[in-house]
């Protein structure tokens, strides 16, 4: 993880969160191994897959050392990490969108919001109105 830290840092202030996905079901034991190992220079958010993750107790481990949960607008991290996989979103869905990531925007937050990637170049066009729905440009 060092030398992946390092070699990341590189990039500066383009390089966004790093994902990491945690397929396995809970294992505390691996996940105090993980958080010791990341580089608090990074901004980190992790991808639980397994729905044992969101049982107790794991949350303020990730807040104490601001890493994001993928998916969440409600933890304490300085920044949320939001995948959306389930295209085709409407102008509804996209404005649903945009009125749930204001509260973070408006506390200061960086929000990164990856659109699913598709055949058709439709990511690029969801990911303008969703800044535009929030008020915002693009700033990456």
């Amino acid at each position: 993880m060092d030398a992946f830290a390092q070699t990341a840092g590189v990039l500066g202030e383009r390089l966004g969160p790093v994902r990491i996905k945690v397929p396995q079901a809970r294992d505390d034991g691996f996940l105090r191994l993980l958080l010791d190992s990341l580089s608090p220079a990074l901004r980190w958010a992790l991808d639980f897959r397994h729905e044992t993750w969101s049982e107790p107790g794991v949350q303020p481990l990730l807040d104490e050392r601001g890493i994001a949960r993928v998916g969440s607008l409600d933890d304490a991290a300085p920044f949320a990490y939001l995948r959306l996989r389930e295209p085709p979103y409407c102008e509804a869905d996209l404005a649903a969108l945009a009125e749930q990531v204001q509260p973070a925007l408006e506390q200061g937050r960086d929000v990164y919001c990856y659109f699913r990637h598709e055949d058709a170049p439709t990511a690029p066009v969801y990911a303008e109105r969703l800044l535009a729905l929030a008020g915002r440009s693009a700033t990456r």
